[in-house]
């Protein structure tokens, strides 16, 4: 049994959880100043407001005030922060651990600093350790999985990803149930790049679900599937020449960080409702406050994205990644959707 606390109480680093109470570890789920709420209503009932769901009783879950009490003597430490927040979650866990202590990171999204495209775990990396950081790599989990099923312990695939060998063997045996299946890769690049952008391109492909609404359409066998496919597989030849242009695996996109993931954020989850809800021609703002204060890492990571185009001319450009160009403009401009299909494929 592995004393494992996790940071961050929202749905998948509260979801995480279950698995691994259910492996027979020692689970602290510790809320971020931001999830005061999530950890009074888990203490008083046990139940997820997000996630509608109880959660495991051998879980115990600590305010962020506690972070110290909850941290103590651990043997893994998760971090499901949202993106926006992995700095401020370094500079709460660097009195706490040590070279020796393997790190998960449940959260998702890229970083540009005016160069280069940077995935998360290596931002963790440096934040916590700087540039000595005398090989400390933390493990990142990714999809296809989604929180609300996953705390139903519904059967899922995911892929644990790192750069130590040991250290992957490791986690994928503490983490790994009869119901949740850890596939491993070393292709941290290529599954963090693909785990990021699957948020912005979900939200692609849902903006077809509104614009059949907005026509009079509805659900059914004759929608608009022909669209929605077509925005899939433009969506995927996009993450490839992205997960290519920061020196990761290509074949990742086409596996379970790929197309798994992307299938199943189209599928279920507030990206898809949000794409949704762009489609129908609602602006920005309306949009986001229909999605209630649901964390929109879509947003994020086309803002990244967005950057990361303007400023590596040549390399990463509109006109190479033209869906993605046109998804920054309707979800951070306000522009109606004209999807730029004679510039696809």
């Amino acid at each position: 049994m592995a004393k494992i606390a996790v940071v961050g109480a929202g749905m998948m680093g509260s979801a995480f959880c279950v698995p691994l109470a259910d492996a027979g570890h020692d689970v602290r789920l510790v809320g971020t100043h931001l999830d005061d709420s999530i950890i009074q209503e888990l203490q008083a009932t046990g139940l997820h407001p997000k996630l509608r769901y109880e959660l495991p009783r051998a879980i115990r879950s600590y305010q962020a005030a506690r972070l110290d009490e909850a941290i103590r003597a651990v043997d893994v430490v998760g971090l499901g922060v949202s993106s926006a927040g992995v700095q401020w979650a370094a500079e709460q866990l660097r009195p706490f651990v040590h070279a020796e202590m393997p790190i998960i990171m449940i959260t998702k999204g890229l970083a540009f600093d005016g160069r280069e495209l940077r995935v998360l775990p290596d931002v963790l990396r440096d934040a916590l350790f700087g540039p000595d950081h005398r090989g400390i790599e933390p493990t990142a989990v990714a999809g296809p999985c989604i929180a609300g099923e996953l705390v139903r312990r519904v059967e899922t695939a995911s892929v644990l990803t790192g750069r130590s060998p040991a250290a992957l063997e490791r986690l994928g045996a503490l983490v790994g149930t009869d119901y949740y299946h850890p596939r491993l890769s070393s292709d941290v690049v290529g599954v963090e790049v693909c785990a990021a952008l699957k948020n912005a391109y979900a939200l692609g492909v849902a903006l077809a679900w509104g614009l059949n609404e907005k026509r009079g359409g509805s659900a059914g066998s004759v929608a608009m599937h022909n669209t929605e496919a077509a925005l899939f597989a433009q969506a995927l030849l996009e993450m490839r020449l992205v997960v290519e242009h920061c020196g990761g695996d290509p074949d990742s996109v086409a596996r379970l960080p790929g197309a798994g993931d992307l299938y199943v954020t189209c599928n279920a989850g507030r990206t898809g409702r949000f794409g949704r809800l762009l489609g129908l021609g609602l602006g920005r703002d309306e949009a986001v406050a229909r999605m209630q204060g649901a964390t929109l890492e879509s947003l994020e990571i086309l803002r990244v994205m967005r950057a990361a185009m303007a400023d590596a001319p040549g390399r990463l450009t509109p006109r190479e990644l033209p869906l993605l160009a046109h998804l920054a403009e309707v979800a951070l401009d306000d522009m109606p959707v004209r999807l730029p299909f004679d510039r696809f494929f």
